[in-house]
């Protein structure tokens, strides 16, 4: 299956004005110059003005995994010409997508469709299903889903692996998705994520008495320092900022509404672990060891979604109710608020 992975690469005061192209075949011999440019032509390639490398290294190689996704499009101009010239002393950033076995094709799979028109499909993803074809998951994805149910009336995009897709959440959270159906909606929607006027509110149970009514949690994210894996806040990151707002407490956990103002990979789930509020069931940032019975995955739901319809130019919102076992498990937790469920 092919693998993800993305490359910082300084450029030397030598390297100034050589083709792009050039200067990363020169760089990165283990691929050819084609390839390199079919990556470049589909926007992997970008000069990386939020990244830092460590002191004196000239070259980083980060293998992401299949939620390493962030919904907004990164700082940093993106190139997609071949012959363009890079800078000297700048930092560049080429994602490397090794693709030879991996496709995105229809699949039959049903559905739970908010909203549709000839723009645009609002989805209510289901906990357990990846957004897209990736690494370990070649198919069963939501773009395999939507491709057999939009056919040819779905946005190209750049990446033949995400058709009409702009923004992402994670396989164990639930909730709404946006799929643009035109170019022009993604190319829209695309816009209003790098503006942050997207309204993303999100419903999540943590763990631990969060005693203030409301916070923001403003701390940069990055990669972990040891687990490349994982994200983390981490100095040198890229700026993430989300707020938060309790809704009910129950002692051992606490049922909140989170908006988020950046879209960064993971963010609700290391923002919330780094202020020792983890999400319940994230055995990646919070307890190995889940506390509650049979919960499998992070209780997580993207709950409303608003944003500019790209063709009407009017402000829509659409909300998606919490799923079965989210409400099962609330249940549970207000018939015993003395302490946690079991």
């Amino acid at each position: 299956m092919g693998k993800t992975k993305r490359v910082l690469i300084r450029a030397g005061e030598d390297d100034d004005l050589l083709r792009a192209d050039v200067f990363l075949t020169g760089r990165l011999p283990e691929y050819s110059r084609s390839f390199i440019q079919s990556l470049i032509r589909g926007g992997a390639f970008r000069r990386a003005d939020d990244a830092e490398l460590p002191e004196g290294e000239t070259l980083l190689e980060e293998e992401l995994s299949p939620d390493d996704d962030a919904d907004e499009a990164p700082a940093g101009e993106i190139i997609k010409k071949p012959g363009a010239p890079v800078k000297g002393g700048a930092v560049y950033e080429l994602t490397v997508t090794e693709r030879e076995q991996l496709n995105a094709s229809p699949q039959d799979i049903p559905l739970d469709i908010v909203y549709e028109d000839e723009s645009i499909l609002i989805v209510n993803k289901p906990k357990g299903m990846v957004v897209h074809p990736a690494r370990g998951h070649a198919d069963g994805t939501l773009v395999n889903a939507v491709m057999f149910h939009c056919g040819s009336a779905l946005a190209a995009g750049d990446d033949p692996l995400r058709p009409g897709i702009v923004h992402r959440i994670d396989q164990d959270t639930t909730g709404l998705l946006v799929v643009c159906k035109t170019d022009r909606a993604q190319r829209s929607l695309a816009q209003q994520l790098q503006e942050h006027s997207i309204t993303r509110q999100y419903r999540a149970i943590v763990h631990g008495n969060i005693k203030q009514d409301e916070g923001t949690v403003d701390a940069p994210i990055g990669r972990h320092p040891t687990d490349r894996l994982k994200m983390a806040v981490a100095k040198g990151g890229r700026r993430a900022v989300t707020h938060y707002r309790v809704l009910e407490r129950f002692g051992s956990y606490t049922y909140i509404a989170c908006e988020l103002e950046t879209g960064r990979t993971h963010q609700i789930r290391v923002h919330m672990s780094s202020i020792g509020h983890p999400v319940l069931g994230d055995a990646v940032y919070g307890p190995a060891k889940c506390p509650v019975k049979g919960l499998q995955g992070q209780t997580l739901h993207a709950m409303t979604l608003g944003f500019v319809h790209p063709a009407t130019g009017e402000t829509v919102s659409f909300e998606a109710p919490l799923p079965e076992y989210f409400e099962k498990l609330l249940e549970k937790l207000r018939a015993g608020r003395s302490g946690g469920p079991s």
